[in-house]
């Protein structure tokens, strides 16, 4: 028998997890995720001259917010109480590609993974807004959880 949904009530109606009998753990969870531009958008976002202004610091911020807001977006999700979240970004310009990375951090009941995957998502979507005015075809891609501590799965890295 496989794992059992532990969103999902005897009857299988969509539930919130029941984690009032769980210990607190410090967790952290890591998501990356990818934003292509074509040459031309890049150097502007380089130059920090594209038409809406200064796109990653917004972007980081954007992120920040949307980890802080997880619980109001995600049905089931618990609100929880961010020890840290931020987002950080590796230009890779012959690429076109800004690799993201969002992290966020509790000490609570339950994990992270949904406040870091919503933070880089949120990111991504913040550049794609404030570039669109120079580049229509922009792909946000391979969002993906790439590290998790704590709590009774314990450790995951991707490979």
């Amino acid at each position: 028998m496989g794992q059992e949904f532990s969103h999902l009530d005897e009857e299988g109606r969509a539930r919130m997890v029941d984690v009032s009998a769980k210990g607190e753990s410090v967790r952290i969870a890591r998501v990356k995720v990818d934003v292509l531009l074509n040459a031309r958008t890049m150097e502007l976002l380089v130059q920090k001259a594209l038409p809406k202004g200064e796109v990653l610091g917004t972007a980081r911020v954007a992120g920040i917010l949307a980890a802080k807001r997880t619980a109001e977006l995600i049905p089931l999700c618990h609100p929880l109480p961010l020890d840290f979240a931020d987002i950080s970004f590796d230009i890779d310009e012959a690429a076109g590609i800004v690799h993201i990375e969002a992290e966020a951090r509790t000490s609570a009941k339950t994990g992270v993974e949904m406040e870091a995957l919503v933070a880089a998502q949120m990111a991504a979507a913040t550049i794609y807004d404030m570039c669109k005015a120079v580049q229509k075809d922009i792909r946000i891609t391979d969002c993906r959880l790439v590290y998790k501590s704590g709590g009774k799965s314990g450790l995951f890295q991707a490979d």
